[in-house]
C-alpha cells in the first residue's frame, strides 16, 4: 500500500471501507453477467431458507428497503423467480414462493458470490478467510445489538 499515509492502513474501519467499494464492484459485475442484481440475492437467499414469505419479512430478513421488495418481488416475478399470491391468514398482504426456476438462479448467484469471494480473499488461506468471517460477524452483532 504505498503512497497511502500509514495513518489510514492502520484503521480497520478506513480498510473495510476501501474493501467495501472494491467488493461492491465485484459484485455488481458478477451478478449483471448473471442478468441480476443484489436485491434479487438477498431476496431469493431468504425464500429459501425460511420459505414462503411475505414483502415485509423479506424486506427484514434480507436488509432491503420496503420499497425496493416491492420493486425486486415484481422484476422476479416477471422472469418466473417467484409466485405472488394473496395471503389466505392475511388478506391485504401478498405471500412470495421461490420457484424451481428461482432455485436455478439462486445457484448460479451462488457460483458468482463464490467467484467473487475467491478473488477478494486470494491473499488468505481458508482459514484465515474463516476467521476473517467469523471476526466480521462478531462486530456486526455487536452493533446490531444480538
Amino acid at each position: 500500500m504505498e503512497e497511502i499515509p500509514e495513518r489510514l492502513t492502520a484503521k480497520p474501519s478506513w480498510l473495510v471501507t476501501q474493501l467495501a467499494v472494491h467488493v461492491r464492484r465485484l459484485v455488481s459485475d458478477g451478478f449483471a453477467a448473471a442478468g441480476a442484481r443484489g436485491y434479487h440475492y438477498r431476496i431469493l437467499a431468504a425464500l429459501h431458507e425460511f420459505g414462503p414469505s411475505s414483502q415485509a419479512e423479506l424486506g427484514r430478513r434480507g436488509r432491503v428497503d420496503r420499497s425496493d421488495v416491492v420493486a425486486a418481488v415484481g422484476e422476479l416475478a416477471e422472469l418466473g423467480y417467484v409466485e405472488r399470491a394473496p395471503d389466505p391468514e392475511h388478506g391485504r398482504r401478498n405471500r412470495i414462493t421461490l420457484t424451481d426456476a428461482g432455485r436455478g438462479q439462486l445457484r448460479r448467484m451462488d457460483e458468482v458470490l463464490d467467484r467473487v469471494q475467491d478473488e477478494l480473499l486470494a491473499p488468505l488461506a481458508g482459514e484465515d478467510r474463516r476467521t476473517l468471517a467469523r471476526l466480521l460477524r462478531q462486530v456486526l452483532a455487536h452493533h446490531e445489538g444480538t
